[in-house]
């Protein structure tokens, strides 16, 4: 989905979880042709922090308020999102608790981004449509969002 074809009501928001998509596709490729374990390491920690961020705004966030607007055109969506999200944050606390050396490292990378890749596709060809379609207002979303996201991402940050 391209975030410029989103209406106002609805481009902040869709604009911010399409670029954080883009994002994680742009470090799973990035990923692949990395050789250096200290380079592998960072792109796994960057995913993994902007991840868990984005996880976290779509739950406390966008998912609810989509739930509370139509539950029933967003209800099955949004339960298989969750649970998506779910196996996504398993993989994301083993790959945290592992280094590149480590056996299956990069296969648990590599397992998550194909994870992601589905969820985005999900969201983008049918679950951001149908926000579109519905002409749902996420506007008051916006910085309630971008300040979780912060929060997370310092959360996340190495002390």
């Amino acid at each position: 989905m391209n975030k410029s074809h989103a209406p106002a009501a609805q481009k902040g928001v869709l604009g911010m979880l399409i670029d954080d998509h883009r994002e994680a596709q742009r470090l799973f490729k990035e990923f692949k042709s990395a050789k250096d374990p200290a380079r592998q390491e960072e792109i796994v920690r960057h995913a993994c922090t902007a991840l868990t961020a984005h996880t976290k705004i779509e739950e406390e966030h966008f998912y609810p308020f989509l739930r509370d607007a139509d539950p029933d055109a967003f209800g099955s969506l949004l339960d298989e999102a969750s649970v998506e999200h779910a196996s996504a944050k398993d993989l994301i606390a083993q790959l945290e608790a592992m280094k590149p050396a480590d056996d299956l490292y990069e296969a648990h990378f590599t397992v998550l981004g194909e994870y992601t890749n589905h969820h985005i596709q999900e969201e983008e060809d049918e679950l951001f449509p149908k926000v579109i379609d519905k002409a749902i207002d996420l506007r008051g979303l916006e910085k309630p969002m971008e300040d979780t996201r912060r929060e997370a991402v310092s959360a996340k940050a190495p002390a």
